[in-house]
């Protein structure tokens, strides 16, 4: 059997490009799966990681940074203070707020964490029986956002 240069080509480049991408593959496993095991994420943590996956335009050197960034956009509660435990309706603004999710009448107003949680309830993003102030988990975090995800792509599909 005889092999094009052109075929072998693409199968040299495809196989370099594996190759390249394989440790950036292995830091996102570990990250998801030491945030997979944070019983409670502070509120920089769950910054950085939100900031990352909804994409927003932002740069930033370490967790500080998006930390600030959010605090300075309100996307976080007033009183957050980055080593602090996040609380489950002050996820929900950062949430509501770095997915740029559109809310009801008294969010669209307020946009206070009160209201984002409680729209993400209406949504069918958090459980209606959850209380608002209880911490976040890593594992809880990353439910929230998959599905956000999932409704922000079927809003899309409409």
């Amino acid at each position: 059997m005889r092999i094009h240069r052109g075929k072998m080509g693409l199968a040299v480049l495809f196989i370099f490009l594996i190759m390249i991408s394989a440790p950036l593959y292995a830091q996102t496993a570990d990250r998801l799966e030491a945030l997979l095991d944070k019983k409670v994420i502070s509120w920089s943590e769950a910054a950085v990681f939100v900031l990352e996956i909804s994409e927003a335009e932002v740069f930033y050197a370490d967790n500080y940074d998006a930390f600030s960034f959010a605090l300075e956009q309100k996307w976080l509660p007033k009183n957050a203070v980055p080593s602090d435990a996040a609380q489950l309706n002050g996820i929900a603004l950062l949430l509501m707020q770095s997915f740029d999710l559109k809310g009801g009448i008294f969010y669209t107003i307020a946009k206070s964490p009160h209201h984002a949680y409680r729209e993400l309830v209406y949504r069918g993003i958090i459980r209606g029986n959850t209380d608002p102030n209880i911490t976040v988990s890593g594992q809880d975090l990353l439910l929230f956002i998959g599905r956000i995800l999932s409704v922000k792509e079927s809003e899309e599909a409409l």
